[in-house]
């Protein structure tokens, strides 16, 4: 279920000089957000939490998830180069799966990281905070891999209605407004940063552990799968 060559081409799209700027300019401004904090003596546990919750985990890991997940395919199919992908002796669940792969290593590589050594800058070790939300990153990655991925092989407007859920949905919606934030996938990813978060922590999850997996198994599984039937049905119909 994994193909080298199609991972290859994946990365050298995603990593092109151009996307590549735009999967580093938001992790620099965390980090760089980070610093001035720590600087500025203002950094405590509660700040940390805001920073880690309210903009990475609720903006830059939905926006780079957005640039990974539709990079990984959309401009194949709108340029019609996956013609030369659907030409080849390689199963399409195979290339849905390997594209999937390099969606979620780059928006992990682009996200949990810079997360991890912004909550460090922030506040050490101080109650397992960098590493909860690293955790979170790591988890949320993967649900929005899947989903934008799936956008990418649906519409040709992957990029604009992913940015629309990205700042819309995940950004404003799931954080303001109590009943949307059951389908948040960073309302997901903050449940695993509450269990794994020490106990005097100020981060609290409206959607349990439990359901929290739940959404995320289904998102990925379904998304994954369905994209999956989409790349085949390009290939029966010749669509490009």
């Amino acid at each position: 279920m994994y193909d080298p060559t199609v991972a290859r081409l994946t990365y050298r799209a995603l990593l092109g000089r151009r996307r590549a700027l735009m999967l580093s300019a938001l992790p620099a401004l965390l980090l760089v957000i980070a610093i001035a904090v720590r600087l500025l003596g203002a950094a405590d546990d509660a700040v940390a939490v805001n920073l880690l919750s309210g903009f990475a985990l609720a903006t830059m890991v939905p926006l780079i998830g957005v640039i990974a997940g539709t990079g990984a395919i959309g401009p194949e199919i709108d340029d019609g180069s996956i013609v030369y992908l659907l030409s080849k002796p390689v199963k399409r669940p195979t290339i849905i799966v390997t594209k999937l792969v390099v969606a979620v290593a780059v928006t992990m590589v682009f996200s949990a990281l810079p997360i991890l050594v912004a909550g460090f800058i922030l506040v050490g070790g101080s109650q397992q905070i960098a590493i909860a939300f690293a955790i979170a990153a790591v988890v949320a990655s993967i649900a929005y891999s899947a989903l934008f991925l799936l956008l990418g092989t649906v519409t040709r407007h992957a990029v604009i209605f992913g940015l629309v859920y990205a700042l819309l949905w995940e950004a404003l919606v799931g954080n303001f407004i109590a009943g949307a934030r059951t389908l948040s996938v960073q309302q997901w990813g903050v449940a695993v940063a509450e269990r794994v978060a020490g106990s005097g922590v100020d981060v609290v999850s409206e959607v349990g552990l439990t359901p929290a997996a739940v959404l995320l198994t289904v998102v990925t599984v379904a998304g994954t799968w369905y994209a999956g039937q989409r790349l085949k049905m390009m290939a029966m119909t010749g669509e490009q």
